[in-house]
């Protein structure tokens, strides 16, 4: 049921309900709020840093639950694909043509906010970048379940958007700066996941990486927790990307897989960190996953083999 979002109230009241619907989980809520605040803002005027946050938030939040659904029912479409069980397909079809209807909607509506408000009103480097980047994004969720020419469109303009955020980005933002490097990561994981160009998204990440590892000394203490992060995620997709998982063996990660083979073994579907070792690290502990799981997506439901942020 959709709720009534007065017309009246005054910016720092919208962000508070923002913040207020956020802690409530309510993220639908949370995104009418903050378009809100944009469509109200007259002339319109660039968001504060805040601001710009709890928009992104917000609309993640709902877009992330999609697209998990999404992911769940095309799984369970292929599955039923599988037992020759017509019946059921046709009942899932129809279920996830209405996931993507929703998908498309609030896709729709983020980038209609970027390209009539938001990009417009950016003044500084930084939210140019930001909002691009917002623009490339919602374009790849597009682009994760539309076929055909709707597709190739919106790969399009996944790869426009993203390509005149990295040219402001590279110019203006330092290489340690967390958004410069969310673009990177986001327009990698493009390469890698859409246009299947496994060199191309190597080789963006590895040099965004290199990059900042080389300025590391510069940054500074406020984005210092944001950036090293994005640098670990793009060091972990770097990893997984260029391993080959065929010659994978436990002794290449100094990992004891056991725990986890027998877990598996014994029919265990999720495999959670009380079988991993606490002393290696995130990539090792996929890695490891891979190898011994052999890539089977039932045993790892769910789970994304590469990392983005978004």
């Amino acid at each position: 049921m959709a709720t009534m979002v007065p017309d009246n109230l005054s910016r720092d009241q919208y962000v508070y309900l923002a913040k207020l619907a956020e802690q409530a989980e309510r993220y639908e809520e949370m995104v009418q709020f903050m378009q809100k605040l944009v469509l109200g803002s007259t002339p319109a005027s660039e968001l504060t840093v805040e601001e710009r946050n709890l928009l992104s938030v917000a609309y993640k939040n709902v877009i992330g639950s999609l697209r998990a659904a999404w992911r769940i029912v095309s799984s369970i479409e292929q599955k039923e694909e599988g037992r020759k069980n017509e019946e059921h397909v046709v009942l899932v079809k129809e279920y996830r043509s209405k996931v993507e209807s929703e998908l498309s909607d609030v896709c729709a509506s983020i980038l209609t906010l970027l390209d009539s408000n938001l990009i417009p009103s950016a003044a500084a480097s930084e939210s140019k970048v930001f909002y691009l980047k917002m623009k490339g994004d919602y374009h790849r969720y597009l682009a994760e379940f539309k076929v055909g020419d709707e597709r190739k469109a919106a790969a399009e303009d996944t790869m426009l958007s993203y390509k005149a955020a990295q040219d402001i980005a590279l110019t203006d933002l330092a290489p340690t700066h967390p958004i410069r490097l969310g673009l990177a990561l986001n327009y990698s994981v493009f390469y890698y996941e859409i246009l299947n160009q496994s060199d191309k998204a190597c080789s963006m990440a590895k040099q965004a990486f290199e990059e900042a590892i080389a300025e590391l000394d510069t940054l500074g203490e406020e984005s210092y927790k944001d950036s090293t992060l994005i640098m670990q995620l793009l060091r972990d997709n770097l990893t997984l990307w260029t391993s080959d998982v065929q010659c994978l063996t436990v002794c290449d990660v100094g990992c004891d897989a056991g725990p986890v083979r027998r877990a598996i073994e014994g029919g265990v579907t999720r495999v959670g960190p009380s079988l991993l070792p606490e002393e290696v690290g995130f990539e090792c502990h996929l890695l490891m996953l891979i190898k011994v799981c052999n890539l089977k997506s039932e045993v790892i439901h769910g789970m994304m083999l590469y990392s983005t942020p978004d």
